[in-house]
């Protein structure tokens, strides 16, 4: 295995990514003996960086490999995980999340931590100041609780340089981005290169092999595809998604040593990824776009379609999106003024129209993260009414009550909660509502932290304020 700087530290070119790994039968259930034999087999060929995400395997990921790593010196691995800001929750809870992560991993502290997807689709959530994000993980790593800050973004290469000339950019130190060779020109991942070098920030590669797209291409084995990213300047760590234990020690060997690619293996390649394409010819002249009567984008248009032509990708997905409704491809009058101005012929009409079916065929981010966090409710839900450490948890709770009342001097009071969790609350237990309308003479705020409005109980926190000899913290947890 070879090894990158990254400041002090050595990491191994090789990341083991944890967003594919090995399922059981019922194809919903991460195969974790299977799992520890990869991660066995891949901390001994020299894998030190392992990357996980709270999304990934519908939740389970971080917990799989938090626990398999436990095996394994904490000095010997580096863990990185990410904030999901782009999961398109109505709330945000950047301290709970953290705090989770942290649990599910059974780790004190995570060595990268990266900023999940930064893009068109989400920014706006990562820089609502009702959230705090950026701050939040800020003063995390100036607490040592993470190492290094980054981010993964699938942005457009014009969002990308507004990111980065934005406050994200002024704080990450590492940028996670989609990088292949078919991508090099296709998602603009070439001038994406360019981008970050110039800005000085390294470069970490997601879908090295276009989730396993390339990896049946004619002439270019995924060996090549590999060293072809690594070939790339600037480029540290990069991320495999590895499903099976041949495909550890096949990536294992391919980086076991450097092994650059000839200007012949580039071109080579090079042409092998123009022969994949589909779609259409756009240079983006934007001839088209003086006088289209819609004001549309046209040749950005053309670009995701010249990408979902080749099947689903979630960059153009969430490019589109993120569009207002009437700068999408359903909104072309199909005049077809830029059919008659295009220099190259393009039928431009009916390229939008099929990009607009593909955009309706396949599944919106929105919906995808909308399905994720309707699995964990049920789940959540299961659990709140099935679970012994929900009663155990909500007896605890009225206990605290119970003992503040009887421990502190009674004065007027203001007690403010949410009703839903009144409602969980009596569910769970047939809770005495009454309970939390007595004078217990302090300030009580009892918060709920949903990730979604229809999610139920996630986790109760109650924070004591202004206590005359010391400040209580009672966290009533797992209603799960």
């Amino acid at each position: 295995m070879f090894y990158n700087d990254f400041k002090d530290l050595k990491l191994s070119a090789l990341g083991f990514g944890a967003m594919r790994l090995p399922l059981l039968e019922d194809q919903k259930t991460i195969d974790e003996e299977l799992t520890a034999k990869m991660i066995d087999t891949a901390i001994k060929g020299g894998v030190n960086y392992f990357d996980t995400a709270a999304p990934y395997h519908g939740g389970k990921s971080e917990t799989v490999i938090g626990k398999i790593l436990a095996n394994y010196p904490r000095e010997s691995w580096f863990l990185a995980d990410k904030y999901p800001g782009h999961q398109h929750y109505e709330t945000f809870d950047p301290a709970g999340t953290f705090e989770k992560q942290l649990a599910k991993c059974g780790v004190d502290y995570f060595d990268f931590y990266l900023f999940h997807n930064v893009c068109e689709n989400c920014y706006a959530d990562y820089m609502d100041p009702r959230w705090g994000i950026l701050e939040y993980f800020v003063k995390q790593r100036e607490e040592g609780r993470i190492k290094h800050l980054g981010m993964s973004s699938h942005a457009s290469l014009p969002f990308l340089k507004e990111i980065l000339d934005g406050p994200y950019g002024e704080v990450i130190e590492f940028c996670q981005i989609q990088l292949n060779y078919l991508d090099w020109t296709l998602q603009e991942a070439k001038a994406k290169v360019d981008l970050l070098n110039e800005r000085g920030i390294p470069i970490w590669v997601m879908e090295p092999i276009r989730g396993g797209k390339l990896a049946a291409v004619d002439n270019v084995p995924v060996s090549e595809a590999f060293r072809w990213v690594n070939n790339t300047p600037g480029v540290t760590v990069t991320l495999s998604g590895m499903s099976t234990l041949e495909q550890v020690e096949q990536n294992i060997a391919t980086f076991g040593e450097r092994s650059p690619l000839s200007e012949e293996d580039i071109a080579r390649i090079l042409a092998a990824a123009e022969g994949l394409k589909r779609g259409v010819p756009c240079t983006a002249c934007r001839y088209c776009c003086d006088g289209c009567p819609a004001g549309l984008d046209i040749p950005t248009l053309l670009k995701a379609y010249n990408d979902l032509s080749l099947g689903f990708s979630f960059s153009p997905m969430m490019f589109i999106e993120a569009l207002p409704e009437d700068m999408r491809p359903s909104a072309c009058l199909e005049c077809g003024q830029c059919n008659s101005v295009c220099p190259q012929g393009i039928d431009v009409v009916t390229a939008l129209s099929e990009l607009s079916g593909l955009y309706e065929k396949y599944p919106k981010w929105s919906d995808i993260c909308r399905e994720r966090n309707a699995e964990e409710a049920k789940e959540m839900s299961e659990n709140i009414h099935n679970s012994d450490e929900a009663t155990d948890a909500a007896d605890k709770l009225k206990d605290a009550l119970d003992s503040f009342e009887r421990a502190i001097d009674p004065e007027p009071y203001e007690l403010r909660i949410n009703t839903k969790l009144r409602a969980q609350l009596t569910r769970v237990r047939n809770c005495d509502t009454e309970l939390f309308e007595q004078k217990v003479g302090l300030n009580m705020v009892i918060k709920t932290y949903n990730r979604k409005v229809f999610s139920p109980l996630h986790k109760l926190t109650c924070k004591i304020f202004k206590f005359k000899m010391k400040s209580i913290y009672f966290v009533g947890e797992n209603f799960r």
